[in-house]
């Protein structure tokens, strides 16, 4: 019943097609103007329906036809809205840092998304200004901090040691090739639980938060038709929005407690009474704290906080779990490199102590860092980032691109132009054992940019990094990875939050202990 009214739409549609044939026979006889990035035919409202009930990842096959045929920008109408793709090198150095600060807004929260980041108060949605100036600074201060992260040491062996007894209790009870991204994901949303609400939960907690978290992720690409005529969609799409309203009603009846639990142990001052090595400054902790000085100083509402909460897990579990499967299948299909890795790990650690890697032995792993990168090259989790706009109309190259417009960044296709990257398509972590440092934030040259780039990088790069580095390395030291005899390692992929392998990573692990 929800597109029973997809008549209607097409008869409005109708409409307007006669007067756009005007405008574009118009558009052909002016000058010289700089131009929008060329793109597609378009025919109001049928165009715009038609792109926004699919997915990136249904548009990306599309998109690389089109940059064959219109080249390294295009344009495409997505909704209300034109959104603007760019798929090249140098155009992403250009607008990104050249022109970082006019390319550093957010395109307008849509009606589904603002219900779910308490209107557009989170780092991801917030539009270019002082709050988003609060919210990241906070973030990436109190919590990013190489001394903060750091103090999180403990939680990552807590992590660590959860996740190799659940990969050996999986082998030993089935006896048969461990599915290994369960384990990864629930591994790094503990991590992520502990550094967000500071205390080590139980497993049917976590599980709960896990629950409303992943529940908003499976149906988060049902809610995009919502922003289609938000107002018509009321009545069109009432039981998706019901369904929004009950996704959000569930996370903040989990997440709030928690919060309000941080809040209470603040107010009786545990934290300087009882202070112990374990005790930790959480994101929640945070939150709380701070003040918004342009709306008069006032604290963050609960919504809000739930949103930047809800925010921190799902950016650090989904993105860095889905890269680690990445590198452990390759590092299962291409043994030479796993021979290698355990190679330069011996000549740093101690196999016999059964201690764990440590952060301050990674940096002398240079072998794991360009294993790592080679993971974020050839599997970046995002195949975009998240979209920009500019502040006001902009030149770039030939084209204006316009104040208003959604402007997005092809990531995969970056790191795979065999313009810049030999044999893109094959995993050769040789490509970073250079002597010089490779330039991951990209301010001198974009080769690659799994994070993103300029003013709206992920915050959190240096932490995924940290974790990337910490887990692989832990789990090739205590453990040999092995594909079943005659099972290839599947590299094909699928779009889920992430991009994820379409058949899981299915591996053998024997212990090097013994």
């Amino acid at each position: 019943m929800e597109f029973s009214w997809f008549t209607v739409v097409v008869s409005l549609s109708l409409c307007f097609l006669f007067k756009s044939l005007l405008n574009l026979f118009s558009s052909s006889t002016k000058s010289t103007k700089p131009k929008l990035p060329p793109g597609p035919p378009n025919i109001p409202i049928l165009t715009a329906f038609h792109w926004v009930r699919k997915s990136f990842a249904d548009i990306e096959p599309f998109l690389r036809k089109l940059r064959n045929q219109y080249g390294p920008i295009i344009t495409l109408q997505i909704g209300h809205r034109k959104s603007i793709f760019i798929t090249s090198h140098d155009l992403a150095h250009k607008a990104l840092i050249t022109h970082g600060s006019t390319f550093a807004d957010r395109p307008p929260a849509p009606a589904a998304s603002r219900i779910l980041s308490a209107n557009g108060h989170n780092i991801n949605t917030a539009p270019y200004g002082p709050l988003w100036r609060l919210l990241r600074r906070n973030l990436t201060s109190e919590i990013l901090h190489p001394s903060r992260v750091r103090s999180y040491g403990h939680a990552r062996k807590w992590v660590l040691d959860i996740l190799l007894n659940k990969l050996k209790e999986d082998a030993i009870d089935s006896g048969k090739p461990v599915c290994v991204m369960e384990h990864f994901q629930y591994a790094m949303f503990c991590l992520l639980v502990l550094m967000c609400f500071g205390d080590k939960l139980d497993d049917k907690k976590i599980r709960e938060i896990e629950f409303v978290q992943r529940d908003l992720l499976l149906n988060v690409s049902k809610f995009n038709v919502l922003n289609f005529f938000p107002r018509f969609g009321k009545i069109l799409f009432r039981k998706r929005w019901n369904l929004l309203y009950k996704v959000r009603e569930n996370q903040e009846k989990v997440l709030l407690p928690l919060i309000y639990a941080r809040k209470e142990k603040m107010e009786k001052g545990n934290n300087k009474d009882h202070a112990n090595e374990e005790e930790v400054t959480a994101y929640a902790d945070t939150l709380l704290n701070l003040n918004v000085p342009e709306e008069g100083g006032r604290k963050l509402k609960d919504q809000e906080m739930v949103s930047l909460c809800s925010e921190f897990l799902n950016a650090g579990t989904d993105t860095t779990s889905t890269a680690l499967q990445w590198i452990i299948a390759n590092i299962v299909k291409h043994q030479d490199i796993q021979a290698r890795l355990f190679e330069e790990i011996k000549g740093v650690v101690s196999l016999e102590s059964g201690d764990e890697i440590k952060e301050e032995d990674l940096h002398k792993m240079p072998y794991l860092k360009a294993v790592v990168l080679e993971g974020l090259r050839r599997h970046p989790p995002g195949h975009f980032v998240l979209p920009h706009a500019v502040t006001e109309d902009i030149r770039l190259d030939e084209y204006v691109v316009p104040k208003g417009a959604s402007v997005n960044f092809m990531v995969a296709e970056l790191g795979w132009d065999p313009k810049v990257w030999k044999d893109p398509m094959e995993f050769k972590p040789e490509r970073f054992c250079g002597e010089e440092v490779f330039d991951i934030n990209g301010s001198r040259e974009i080769k690659m940019m799994p994070f993103g780039a300029g003013r709206r990088i992920c915050p959190g790069l240096g932490l995924a990094l940290l974790h990337l580095e910490y887990f692989v390395a832990n789990l090739v030291k205590e453990f040999e990875w092995t594909a079943e005899t005659g099972d290839e390692v599947d590299l094909s992929e699928k779009q889920e939050f992430t991009t994820v392998m379409k058949n899981p990573l299915r591996a053998r692990i024997s212990s090097r202990q013994g």
